[in-house]
């Protein structure tokens, strides 16, 4: 198991640090949530990649919709991801790759997102076999695999990015930081938490700086009776937006 430093001890930022930059886990369907998807396209937000998740993947047709709503992103210079369910290793590697080449085929995307991605060493192989198809299929892909915890550290070796914490602000600020993770760069590591109180906004930022997170998405949305936290804007999206910074085209 990976050392944890605690949330007493956790690294401080350097001087001169790149700014903190948004992860957006994926909002509701298009046609239901089209003032979101909207608000991704805007300058000021400092967006470093979105999840695009038709049907639980890229669906078994075409939707204009979400065609719509991730041309227009991409055109603003917005990444956006491919929503792929590795079941943690156990989906197979012949519909993980079917899925990919219908994202890349119908929607353009830059890249994919593996939810549930395994933690452990066992299953580095078929991750890395999934990774490496999937950058032969589209040459620069963006990959992020979404662990929702620190896995073993060679899955740093894989991805251009890892969501090393995925839950409820209840546990976020007590969360621990896998010791292995300051040998990288804060671009390699993304934190999505949900549940976080306004006034609580300020701490959680600093808790993703001094557990080195580069990327982060932040929500006041909870999965109270099963709701989907990521599905709407956070009720202080501006807020947030202005305290983690202009966009770069400002």
């Amino acid at each position: 198991m990976s050392h944890l430093i605690s949330s007493g001890h956790r690294r401080s930022a350097p001087p001169g640090e790149s700014p903190l930059r948004f992860g957006v886990p994926g909002f509701a369907h298009p046609l239901v949530a089209p003032l979101e998807w909207g608000e991704l396209a805007r300058a000021e937000v400092r967006l470093d990649w979105t999840v695009l998740n038709v049907a639980s993947g890229p669906g078994s047709r075409p939707d204009p919709y979400c065609l719509t709503a991730a041309t227009r992103l991409r055109e603003a210079g917005v990444r956006v991801l491919g929503h792929l369910d590795v079941g943690f290793g156990s989906r197979p590697f012949g519909e993980l790759v079917s899925e990919a080449q219908r994202f890349l085929n119908w929607y353009k995307v830059d890249g994919f997102s593996l939810d549930r991605a395994p933690t452990e060493a066992g299953a580095l192989p078929g991750i890395r076999r999934v990774v490496t198809t999937l950058r032969t299929l589209r040459e620069s892909a963006y990959v992020v695999l979404v662990h929702g915890t620190h896995p073993c550290s060679g899955y740093a070796t894989l991805a251009d990015q890892l969501v090393t914490f995925a839950g409820p602000w209840s546990r976020y600020r007590w969360s621990q930081v896998a010791e292995w993770t300051a040998d990288h760069p804060p671009e390699r590591f993304c934190h999505l938490v949900h549940g976080v109180p306004r006034p609580h906004l300020d701490e959680a930022l600093r808790i993703a700086r001094w557990q080195g997170a580069g990327t982060v998405y932040l929500t006041d949305r909870t999965d109270r009776d099963e709701a989907d936290p990521w599905e709407s804007m956070p009720g202080y999206w501006d807020e947030i937006v202005s305290r983690i910074g202009p966009g770069l085209s400002e």
